[in-house]
């Protein structure tokens, strides 16, 4: 008779329990790629003519690409075509560092929810449109005078006025990203407290403004505050031609935590 002898029986080891993944870090600045992009097209201009060019060269951009309300009376055949692409590239001009800081800073405040909810095409178009809507206002007013118009301030002001349209939502909400919000109609915007509240210390400070207390810079430098209507007043009203039906947020699983960066 054959005796077999078998192993003793071992004990399953317990599986090696793996440290639980880090969730991935928030940027500090999580800014659309748009958004990113035109801030980064304003400060190369800056510093180009800032570094690179002659007090010459400097005039000659600022002519060239600046908008002038006295083009608008002169007969064509006087002048150059300037008058066709200076109500947009204004815009990209800025004239020290702290106009363009100041702009840069509000332009990431309230450009990124509009640009996440309308899109790039979207948001190139807006900015042509305010750029000129805001334009059109200033020449209305000092016709034919020979200023010089630049900086983005007027299209910044139209980002503002799209936001008071879907950033300051009516009801109370579970937090959640702005440009998720429904938009407001014009009249429930104006019904809206917190816009309302949001549209006053808009227009004092663009008062303040008018009677030469600017909010930052050097106070001998005029600003245009009737450009910066023209841009509100347009995004305001007119937003809903550049919106979309905003896409229902991503909900987390129950009992999972996510932090969330707000623009």
């Amino acid at each position: 008779m054959n005796e077999q002898t078998a192993e003793p029986h071992r004990a399953p080891e317990p599986p090696e329990v793996q440290p639980p993944a880090r969730p991935p870090r928030e940027p500090v600045f999580n800014l659309p790629p748009a958004l990113f992009f035109s801030l980064c097209l304003l400060g190369v201009i800056y510093a180009v003519q800032e570094l690179l060019l002659s007090d010459d060269a400097l005039n000659w951009l600022f002519f060239t690409f600046g908008f002038v309300p006295a083009r608008y009376v002169i007969p064509l055949s006087q002048q150059g075509l300037e008058l066709f692409w200076t109500p947009v590239t204004y815009s990209l001009l800025h004239g020290s560092v702290q106009h363009i800081l100041f702009n840069a800073f509000w332009l990431m405040a309230f450009g990124a929810p509009v640009v996440r909810r309308i899109g790039t095409l979207r948001f190139v178009l807006f900015w042509v449109f305010s750029a000129v809507a805001s334009a059109a206002l200033h020449a209305v007013l000092n016709w034919g005078d020979v200023s010089l118009l630049i900086g983005a301030s007027g299209v910044i002001s139209g980002l503002m006025g799209a936001a008071c349209r879907f950033a300051f939502p009516v009801e109370r909400r579970p937090m959640a990203p702005a440009h998720f919000n429904p938009r407001l109609s014009i009249v429930g915007a104006l019904k809206s407290r917190t816009v309302i509240i949001f549209m006053l210390l808009w227009l004092v400070g663009n008062a303040l403004i008018a009677v030469g207390i600017p909010l930052v810079g050097d106070s001998d430098q005029a600003i245009a505050w009737d450009a910066h209507i023209g841009g509100f007043v347009f995004g305001f009203l007119l937003f809903s031609l550049f919106d979309r039906a905003p896409r229902p947020p991503v909900m987390e699983p129950d009992g999972t935590e996510k932090d969330m960066l707000q623009s």
